[in-house]
C-alpha cells in the first residue's frame, strides 16, 4: 500500500503538484506519531532514510518503499521528532552507495555541516494587513518602489534573523525605503558564493537562526510597511556529490548533456528545463517562499544565462535547438510557466528579472509572447550611467550619450534602476571608490548620482553601504563599515530625503511605464556636462523637473524651459549645505517668465529638483 496517495503521485509525475513540500521531504504524520520521509529517486536501486532515529551506521538505515512506478520513494518513522537530523542514503543506478540532504528538506544543519533537519512550523503571523493591502494594489508599475538590497551575513556580522528582526528593521524604516531584497537565504554551503550556490532550495540557512525566525523576520518587515524580496536561482546548482548533483546515480536534476547540463563560468550545474519533475520541483520552491513565508517577490537570478544555448560557449560547445537557433526553448517555456503559476497563486506578488541581454519583452505577458516577468533590472542604464561617472569631469563631454542613450529604450521594459552588489566587488570599486577628484568631489558626485536615480523612470535599488558612502569594496568577509555613518551621515540624510520626496511624489513613479511619464528639457549640453527633463503624473499638475550637473562647475544661470508658466520650488538640493554641499541653489524656488523660460543655479555634481508652487 502507497504512503502517498494516488492523486498525488499522479501530480508529481506529470510535473504539476502545486505544494510540492507537503508530499515529498520530510513531513510529521498527520494525526499520529512520527514522520514521513518520502524523496524523487526514479533510476534508485535502493533508498533508505538514516539519522539520529536510527543511528547512523549504514546498516542502521531504514528502507524507503517504491510509490508504484512514479519514482518516489517513501517510509514513515514512528521514532523520528523534531530536531533531529537526518539524510538519505542511496543506492545509485551507477552502483554508487551516496549519502544525500534531502532536496526538499525545509531545515537544514548549519554549514559546513550538509545534514536535513526535521523541522515543522509553529509559527503565529501578525501580517494580515499587510498581505491584504498587497493584494489589493497589485500594480506595483503605478506605486513607489525603493529597494534596500542586503547582504544578512554582512549587513551587521554575527546578527541572528531575531537581533535582525529588531536592527535592520528600524534601520530600514528610518531610511525610508519600501522594500528589502536579500541575497539568496537558501541554504547553502560557501559563504563565498554569497548564497547564489544553492543545495538547500527550501530551507532558510542556519547561519542567521531556524525557519520560524527567518518568519518572524519577514513578519516583522510587513508590520513595519516594508516588503521583502528574495534572490532566487533557478539556473544553476553546485556539484556537490551530497547535494542535487546525480542525486540517484544519474543526471537528474541537471541536463544529462554536458552541453546543457554545465555551466562553463561557474562549474556549476544547469537544471533541466524540460524535465516535468525538475520544472515542478523549481515552481513549486518559487511558490513555497511565497506562500510559506509570505515574501512579496523574487528576484531571479542570472536569466540570461537560461535563455541562450551559447551563453558563455564557444563554437563546438554547444547544439542548437530543433529550430536551428540559439534560443534555448525549454528554458523559455519554463520561464513562462513559472511566472503564469506564481501571478495566479499569489496576488500582489511580484517577479523580477536580472537578465543581462536585449532579449524582448522579459516583463511583457506571457499572452503576448513575453516571458511573463513583472519587471526587469535595467543593466544598461547601470553600466552607462557609471562607466559615465566614473570619467574626469573633462571628459564626459565625449561620453554624453551614456546619460542620453537610455531614455531611448525607458520604456521598452518594466525597469529597476539597480546601484547592486555586483558593481561594488571584485575590483570594480564601491561607489564613491568609482568616482574621480578628492574626497569632497567624490562625496558630491555620489549625492548627484543619487539625486539623478531617483529622478529617472524606473523603480529604485540600492546596494547596502550606499547609504555610507562606504569608501572599500564590499566583501562577504567583513561587514559594512559602519564608522562611515557618521563620517558620512550627509550622504545617508540624504538617502532619507530621496525616499521620502520620492514616495510623495507620484511624478516619480506614477507613470514609470509609460513614454509619456517622462520628458526631455535637454538632452543635449555636453558643454556643460547637464541633462535636465521633466517626469510626468497620471495629471497634469503632477510634474517634477530634475536638473543634473555632472561637471565640477557650478552654474549660476542655467537656463531651461519648464513645462508650465510661474513659480517652480526647489524641493531638493543634493548640493545643500545639509547634505555637505556647497549650498549653491535658488533660495527655494524659481520663476519663469510666460513661455517656461527660467536660470537656475545648479551645485557641482549636484541634481535639482522642481516641483509647480
Amino acid at each position: 500500500m502507497n504512503l502517498i496517495s494516488d492523486l498525488d503521485l499522479y501530480l508529481i509525475g506529470e510535473g504539476r503538484h502545486e505544494r510540492l513540500w507537503q508530499v515529498l521531504g520530510a513531513n510529521p504524520v498527520d494525526g499520529g506519531e512520527g514522520w514521513r520521509f518520502a524523496v524523487w529517486a526514479p533510476n534508485a536501486r535502493e533508498v533508505q532514510v538514516i539519522g539520529d532515529f536510527s543511528g547512523w551506521w549504514p546498516d542502521d538505515g531504514i528502507t524507503m518503499h517504491p510509490q508504484g512506478g512514479s519514482g518516489v520513494w517513501a517510509v514513515t518513522v514512528p521514532q523520528a521528532a523534531a530536531g533531529q537530523r537526518y539524510r538519505y542514503r542511496v543506492h545509485g543506478a551507477d552502483g554508487r552507495w551516496t549519502y544525500r540532504s534531502d532536496p526538499l528538506a525545509v531545515a537544514a544543519q548549519c554549514p559546513p555541516e550538509n545534514a536535513s533537519v526535521l523541522f515543522s512550523s509553529a509559527y503565529t503571523w501578525n501580517d494580515d494587513k499587510w498581505l491584504a493591502g498587497r493584494a489589493k494594489k497589485a500594480d506595483h508599475h503605478a506605486r513607489p518602489m525603493a529597494v534596500y538590497e542586503v547582504h544578512l551575513g554582512s549587513w551587521r556580522p554575527g546578527l541572528s534573523y531575531k537581533e535582525l528582526a529588531d536592527e535592520l528593521v528600524d534601520y530600514v524604516t528610518d531610511l525610508g525605503f519600501t522594500h528589502v531584497e536579500f541575497l539568496p537565504v537558501m541554504e547553502h554551503p560557501f559563504g563565498g558564493s554569497w548564497g547564489y550556490q544553492i543545495t538547500g532550495f527550501y530551507a532558510p540557512t542556519a547561519r542567521f537562526g531556524d525557519p520560524d525566525q527567518f518568519r518572524h523576520l519577514v513578519d516583522r518587515l510587513h508590520q513595519a510597511g516594508i516588503g521583502v524580496l528574495l534572490d532566487w536561482v533557478p539556473a544553476h546548482f553546485p556539484r556537490d556529490d551530497w547535494a542535487l548533483a546525480r542525486f540517484d546515480g544519474t543526471p537528474l536534476y541537471e541536463h544529462e548533456d554536458p552541453q546543457r547540463g554545465e555551466h562553463p563560468d561557474w562549474g556549476t550545474l544547469v537544471f533541466n528545463y524540460g524535465r516535468r519533475e525538475v520544472r515542478n520541483f523549481l515552481i513549486a520552491n518559487a511558490r513555497y517562499w511565497c506562500e510559506e513565508f509570505h515574501v512579496d517577490g523574487l528576484r531571479v537570478d542570472a536569466v540570461a544565462s537560461m535563455l541562450y544555448l551559447d551563453y558563455s560557449r564557444q563554437p563546438g560547445q554547444w547544439t542548437p535547438n530543433v529550430d536551428g537557433g540559439n534560443t534555448y526553448l525549454e528554458a523559455v517555456s519554463f520561464l513562462q510557466e513559472l511566472n503564469t503559476s506564481v501571478y495566479a497563486d499569489q496576488p500582489g506578488v511580484i517577479m523580477i528579472a536580472e537578465e543581462s541581454t536585449a532579449w524582448p519583452g522579459v516583463s511583457k505577458p506571457v499572452e503576448w509572447g513575453g516571458l511573463g516577468f513583472g519587471m526587469k533590472w535595467n543593466m544598461g542604464w547601470m553600466h552607462d550611467t557609471l562607466e559615465y561617472v566614473k570619467k574626469d569631469p573633462a571628459h564626459r563631454s565625449y561620453h554624453h550619450h551614456q546619460l542620453t542613450w537610455p531614455s531611448c529604450y525607458a520604456f521598452d521594459e518594466n525597469w529597476v534602476l539597480p546601484l547592486s552588489h555586483d558593481e561594488v566587488v571584485h575590483g570594480k570599486r564601491s561607489l564613491m571608490g568609482k568616482l574621480p577628484g578628492d574626497r569632497w568631489q567624490r562625496l558630491a558626485g555620489l549625492r548627484g548620482l543619487l539625486g539623478y536615480m531617483y529622478a529617472f523612470p524606473g523603480k529604485k535599488l540600492l546596494f547596502m553601504g550606499a547609504e555610507l558612502a562606504q569608501e572599500s569594496e564590499w566583501s562577504e568577509q567583513f561587514g559594512l563599515d559602519w564608522a562611515h555613518a557618521d563620517y558620512h551621515g550627509d550622504v545617508r540624510d540624504l538617502v532619507r530625503d530621496l525616499n521620502r520626496i520620492y514616495r510623495d511624489s507620484a511624478a516619480l513613479w506614477a507613470r514609470d511605464t509609460e513614454p509619456g511619464g517622462f520628458s526631455w528639457i535637454d538632452p543635449h549640453d555636453s558643454g556643460t556636462n547637464t541633462v535636465s527633463f521633466v517626469r510626468h503624473g497620471k495629471t497634469s499638475k503632477k510634474l517634477l523637473a530634475c536638473v543634473a550637473n555632472f561637471s565640477g562647475i557650478p552654474l549660476h544661470e542655467h537656463r531651461i524651459r519648464l513645462p508650465r508658466p510661474g513659480a517652480w520650488l526647489e524641493v531638493l538640493n543634493t548640493d545643500g549645505e545639509s547634505y555637505g554641499g556647497s549650498g549653491v541653489g535658488n533660495m527655494g524656488r524659481v520663476r519663469t517668465d510666460a513661455d517656461g523660460y527660467t536660470t537656475v543655479a545648479v551645485g557641482p555634481y549636484a541634481a535639482v529638483w522642481f516641483v509647480p508652487a
